[in-house]
């Protein structure tokens, strides 16, 4: 059986050396990682490079089932592989960006492309194929993020995934899954391949200054700055005229910035390649950028600039989890600055920090309404104009966002809905289409939290008819079909939000819901499946699947779910009421109720728990016991299982009409259960036999 590997060695010769010696078949030549060529996803864009145009003569559809994935990591292969689901947010210029992805979405991106090279080697059928990609520990983190899905959702016998590693500090999470899925290799020493350059300083700078061979990086420090700067001039021109927006996020800006000129071109470059990294959710890659930006420039001399570094810093630090940090930056901004745009920014930057992006214990939803209200109120301050309005109203739905938290949904309301119509009034038909969607989307969100489904439908199916390849979108209309019992119509839309983007769990897990409502389990394990297949940590999904297993009496797959989902949260009291439920039926009754009492010490609420104890004290010859244990679980909310069980409990006791009054109600709650109907003769029969009838 077939493992990933792990070769390390100082020098990547000594590394593909010890990779040339398997015997399997090469998927592709060896990929160099290292981010200063491409920047963010060098591995995985290099890769594509290689192999999409045999996959687009092979398997086209593949390539189109996966073009965002592909166009994401590889933009240069656009003109063969045409964009076929474009959002508002994918085609908004940069002035009308106000939507940024989720931290998440790079590793829907992995997933996406793990299934499809996945994909395409099963189609070329044949042995075993092996792909070797060197560098990973100079790799940026979406790279080390892409090789930790292959590692980890790659059959090894499949194709095995080979990681090369130097001397580097590695990804903490990569260097965890390459212990947990790969066997590691030294590379035996071999000697370097090949004569020496004629001109090794030169080939240093044309390898865009990843090679790791001592000669060449001794020649390089040799040089006069002069001559360094030329040559590294001399190779952004050839890497420019190239075309390719590629080197552009990686090997340009490097290589101007030390060009002799750092403070205009290098800066230039790196905020092309920072505007472009934000836009596309590659976050460290825009933290590195900025600070790289923020090095090269004077922000005295260039105020604008400076700020461009350090706000699209500050984005990527919200997305990443990290808002003390970027509330630091603008601390710094403001103490340094006394433009209005720049306050009038940051303010409600900090105000979104404290509704949205710190921790929940840590929010501040009185400090978020009074920053935001500052930015309001310097808006408020700037020439009339659509500049104006749109700048109102944009500050205006980050408050109606902290009304929302607070609790004011009708303020939120109202502050959405002026928004929208104030923008429909004063701007072009045709001018901020994706913030005008996002206030639409908002209004929906704002309408579904206060009950009123049929207007919130109404602005869901209007939003998607604006951007309809929007997933999410697709996602929360297809939640909201499901509220208003319209399943199959909800079955559809998220069938539309799983097909427009990267790999979708959040719409699995969902539409799972849905399938086992309506009773198809089948379908419905496979997409809990799938998700656990992204995600095997997601203890909700494992709670899920293994209630399913349990409705299918599976016992083994069963239990497996329960110690996997207990060893991540061990005091899940879904999974203890599971528990509960097999070691009563094992026979185990003392175990059983620890576990359920376990559960109620987490949520005294279960009426799992509750109702498990009800049904070990009945078995156990206490029918009073069980009601008053049913007493709690209906004290949490009415349903029709657990009054039939109190029915069967009073029957036991011989309180007849009590059991007949909640058969009544059960049937109520449930006029379709030929149980219930039953049981409520038997018991009127019982009745009139007990009153001499």
């Amino acid at each position: 059986m077939a493992q990933h590997l792990w070769i390390t060695g100082d020098h990547a010769y000594q590394r593909l050396a010890a990779a040339r010696a398997l015997t399997a078949v090469p998927l592709a030549e060896p990929v160099d990682a290292h981010r200063r060529r491409f920047g963010p996803y060098t591995g995985a864009n290099a890769l594509l490079t290689a192999l999409v145009p045999e996959m687009l003569a092979r398997t086209p559809e593949l390539v189109r089932r996966h073009d965002i994935e592909v166009l994401s990591v590889a933009p240069d292969l656009r003109p063969l592989v045409p964009a076929s689901r474009e959002t508002l947010t994918s085609l908004a210029v940069p002035a009308e960006r106000t939507r940024f992805y989720s931290r998440v979405r790079t590793l829907r991106l992995s997933h996406g492309l793990a299934e499809l090279l996945r994909d395409h080697v099963r189609a070329l059928g044949g042995p075993r194929r092996v792909l070797v990609l060197d560098r990973l520990d100079e790799a940026d983190p979406t790279d080390a993020e892409f090789v930790s899905v292959l590692l980890r959702r790659l059959d090894p016998d499949l194709l095995t995934v080979v990681v090369g590693t130097g001397t580097g500090p590695l990804d903490e999470n990569l260097a965890a899954d390459l212990a947990r899925y790969a066997q590691r290799r030294d590379a035996p020493p071999v000697p370097s391949p090949g004569a020496p350059p004629a001109d090794p300083a030169r080939a240093y700078v044309a390898s865009d200054c990843c090679a790791d061979d001592p000669a060449l990086l001794a020649a390089y420090a040799e040089l006069d700055p002069a001559a360094r700067c030329r040559l590294h001039a001399e190779r952004a021109e050839q890497l420019l005229a190239t075309g390719l927006r590629s080197p552009k996020l990686g090997a340009v800006p490097y290589h101007l910035e030390r060009a002799g000129d750092p403070a205009e071109a290098g800066a230039r470059a790196l905020l092309e390649a920072l505007n472009y990294c934000v836009d596309m959710g590659f976050y460290h890659a825009t933290l590195d950028l900025g600070r790289r930006g923020r090095a090269v420039v004077d922000r005295a001399a260039r105020e604008g600039a400076w700020w461009a570094f350090t706000t699209k810093m500050t984005t990527s630090l919200s997305a990443l989890g990290r808002p003390e940090e970027a509330e630091e930056l603008y601390d710094e901004a403001r103490s340094l600055s006394v433009n209005p745009i720049i306050h009038r920014q940051a303010a409600y930057a900090t105000a979104m920090i404290y509704t949205r992006h710190r921790d929940p214990d840590h929010r501040d939803h009185v400090r978020a309404r009074a920053w935001i209200n500052q930015a309001i109120a310097i808006s408020s301050l700037q020439p009339e104009g659509a500049d104006r309005s749109f700048s109102t109203v944009f500050q205006q739905n980050g408050l109606a966002l902290i009304e929302m938290h607070l609790g004011n949904l009708p303020g939120a309301l109202e502050l959405v809905a002026t928004g929208l119509a104030r923008l429909d009034e004063e701007l072009g038909a045709d001018e901020h289409r994706l913030h005008r969607s996002v206030l639409l989307h908002n209004r929906a969100q704002v309408l579904a939290a206060l009950g009123r489904l049929d207007e919130a439908l109404a602005d869901f199916t209007a939003v998607i008819a604006d951007d309809r390849n929007h997933p999410e979108y697709h996602f929360d209309r297809a939640n909201l079909l499901h509220r208003l019992g319209r399943d199959e119509e909800a079955l559809a839309g998220y069938a539309e939000a799983i097909r427009l983007g990267p790999p979708f769990p959040e719409a699995h897990y969902n539409r799972a819901d849905v399938l086992a409502g309506l009773g198809d389990l089948d379908a419905a394990l496979a997409d809990l499946s799938y998700v656990l297949e992204i995600d095997p940590t997601n203890v909700d999904a494992l709670v899920n699947r293994a209630g399913l297993y349990a409705v299918l009496d599976d016992g083994a797959a069963l239990r497996a779910d329960l110690d996997a989902g207990l060893a991540l949260d061990g005091e899940n009291p879904h999974l203890l009421c599971l528990l509960g439920q097999v070691q009563a039926e094992e026979g185990r009754t003392a175990e059983a109720e620890r576990s359920y009492r376990r559960a109620l010490e987490v949520d005294g609420g279960s009426t799992a728990a509750w109702s498990g104890l009800a049904a070990l004290a009945f078995d156990a010859g206490d029918p009073s016991a069980a009601v008053d244990h049913l007493d709690r679980a209906l004290a949490v909310g009415d349903d029709a299982a657990l009054r039939y069980n109190r029915a069967t409990a009073y029957r036991a006791l011989g309180r007849y009409d009590d059991a007949l009054a909640d058969l009544a109600r059960a049937a109520e709650l449930d006029p379709t259960d030929e149980e219930i109907r039953r049981e409520r003769t038997e018991c009127a029969r019982a009745l009139g036999v007990a009153a001499g009838r």
